[in-house]
Parts: structure tokens; sequence; C-alpha cells
């Protein structure tokens, strides 16, 4: 176990690095909250109860600070871990800037969420524990949040073979999970799923409606209705509800009637605005097979070293030379075609003058 280590510490290195600001600053300040809680109790200060969240006591800077507080080292080892998936996942995909709004978004909507949970059931019940004893705080709502985004943007990418799961099941697997540890009394109170069923649903609705993107905002394909995160056998009924609940909270003007727009690329730039699948699944494959193929152009990079192209000029030059014929030296005495060719006028004038000095026999 102990040489798997320092192979495990290298590895988490290099993700981290890679990562930007914004993951590093969250996954620090989830370090340094969770030295602190061995001398204060952050949960208490940092974290939600129902009871100081809402008035006369107003604790609302809890909503914020929620997300980065850990009491143990395992929820340390689960939120470092969601942040970081997020990052290496996401982040490339969104930008820092967007990964940052996504989780204030969450965390803070899934702490007021669950706090007006646990108001709602003190009133049903008259329990001060559900008001004073409850604390909210750790990974599970981003956790919530970040398996839904990963659902939109890779949900058919296979987690176990055996039996075969693939990512967009994860949410509901999680929430199962939480659930039975609770029944089980594994789990001290059910704000850990609390906060991740709310998590979750609070990150559907921001991407499904409200987050911006090059084509406009939100992503009402099919493969990323509510009804998608349930059974198929609950599919029908549950996306007859949906269907309702949409319809009333557009004629509430809480939310309004999306149009997908699909851009037919003709050369007149015509734009066809109509009640259908929304490109932006079109976009999201093509993002993530661009994300595959960086990344295997960049292993294939690593392993096989180029060759110098100075190396290949000199050794065609070298080629060059061989293959050329040699030329004539001075002292190399030419061919006697050559020799009575270039010589020949010379010849002939001395000849001639011979012939007129030679004495006469006659």
């Amino acid at each position: 176990m102990n040489r798997y280590l320092p192979v495990a510490r290298q590895h988490f290195l290099s993700a981290l690095a890679s990562t930007s600001v914004v993951v590093k600053s969250i996954c620090a300040t989830v370090l340094v909250l969770y030295l602190l809680s061995w001398a204060v109790d952050t949960p208490y200060a940092l974290g939600v109860t129902p009871g100081f969240l809402f008035p006369p006591n107003f604790w609302v800077w809890t909503l914020v600070t929620h997300a980065v507080v850990e009491r143990h080292i395992w929820g340390v080892a689960a939120n470092v871990a969601t942040v970081m998936v997020s990052g290496r996942l996401l982040e490339p995909l969104w930008g820092a800037l967007e990964l940052l709004i996504f989780f204030a978004v969450v965390n803070v909507s899934a702490g007021l969420l669950a706090g007006l949970s646990y108001l709602f059931t003190y009133a049903a019940t008259f329990d001060l524990d559900y008001l004073f004893a409850v604390r909210i705080y750790g990974a599970p709502a981003f956790l919530g949040g970040v398996l839904v985004a990963l659902k939109q943007t890779a949900g058919d990418t296979t987690v176990l073979r055996v039996p075969q799961v693939r990512l967009k099941a994860a949410p509901a697997l999680v929430l199962l999970g939480l659930a039975v540890l609770r029944l089980a009394g594994l789990l001290e109170t059910a704000a850990s799923l609390a906060a991740c069923s709310y998590g979750a649903l609070v990150g559907w609705v921001y991407l499904r409606f409200y987050q911006r993107h090059s084509r406009g905002r939100g992503d009402m394909s099919d493969h990323f209705a509510f009804a998608s995160f349930f059974p198929e056998a609950l599919q029908p009924a549950v996306g007859l509800v949906a269907t309702l609940v949409h319809a009333a909270l557009v004629k509430m003007k809480v939310c309004r009637k999306m149009v997908k727009r699909y851009d037919v690329g003709a050369p007149s730039s015509i734009t066809i605005s109509l009640p259908g699948t929304d490109p932006q699944d079109a976009e999201r494959r093509r993002q993530l097979a661009l994300k595959a193929l960086n990344e295997r152009l960049k292993r294939v990079e690593d392993q096989s070293a180029w060759p110098n192209m100075e190396d290949e000029e000199d050794d065609d030059e070298d080629e060059v030379r061989t293959d050329a014929p040699l030329l004539p030296s001075r002292d190399t005495p030419a061919p006697a075609t050559s020799t009575s060719s270039s010589q020949s006028p010379a010849g002939q004038e001395s000849s001639i003058i011979s012939f007129e000095d030679a004495p006469s026999h006659s």
C-alpha cells in the first residue's frame, strides 16, 4: 500500500497543477478550514443552521461558506475530488468564470432550500432539533450539481462495465446511496441527502433554463429533460407532471418558454426557430470529440520524438553531392576530341605558315 502512495500523490499534484486558479483556491480553502476545525467548531460558525439562517439571527454568510467546510478527512477528500473533477471535465467546456458562477449558484441555492425545508419540517412537528441541531455543510450540494452537469456533457460515458452503469445514472445512484446510508443510521441527519438533492435540482434548473452560451441560453434537448433522471417506467408520468409545472411557471413568468434555433448554414444565413431538438447536443459532442482528439495527439507527441529538420537537410545535401558528377580538374588531361576541337584553329594556322616557309626544290 505504501508504494502506491507516492504515485497517487504525484498524480494528484499533476492534476492540481493543470487546473485553474478557481479550482486551486477552492481546494486550498477547504484544506485551511479543515485544519481550522481542529481548534474551532467551523460547522457551527460557517455551516448552515436553519434556526440561525432566518430572522432574527440572519446568518446569511453561511450560504456562501458552507460548501467549503469539512470536519472529517473523508469529507475533505470527497470535496477536493468533486472540485477537481469539475475543473478537469467542466472547466474546459465552460471556462473558469462560468464554473465559479455554477459553484456559487448551486451552493447558495441548495443551502437556502435545505434551510427552508427544515423550517417547514419544524412548523409541522414543532421539534427544535430541526432548527438548531442540524448542520448543512460540505460537498453534497456541489456534488449533486456536478453529477447533473456531467450527465449533460458526457452522459453516455460508461462508469462501470459489470454491471453496466452510465454516467447519466450517477445522480440517481448517489441519491439512492445517501438514502440507504441514512436509513441504516450511518448518517446522523438527512442534511447530506437534502443538500445533494437540492444541489442536483438547482444545477438542472440553471443548466436547463439560465446558463448562457454561444447559442443563447439553456439546454432544452430531450436527453436533458427532467424525466430522463428517472427510470424508463416512470418517465412518461414524470414528464407529464414536469410539463404541467413548466407551463404554470411560464404563465407566472417565473420561467420563459424556450425556443430552439437552427442555423441552416445557407448562404442567405437563414435561421429557423422551431420547438424541436436543441443543436446544443451537436455542439457538446463536437467539443468532447475535439478534446479527446487533442489529448490523443498530445500523448503521441510526448511518446515519439520528431526528427530534426536540419539533420534531414544536411543528409539531402550529402546525397546531392554524392550523386553529382565530378568536374574535370586542371591536371587531368583533356580528351583527344576536345583537344583537337579546341586547338584546331591554331593548328591550321601553323600548318599554313610552315608550308609557305619551306624551301622549294624545283
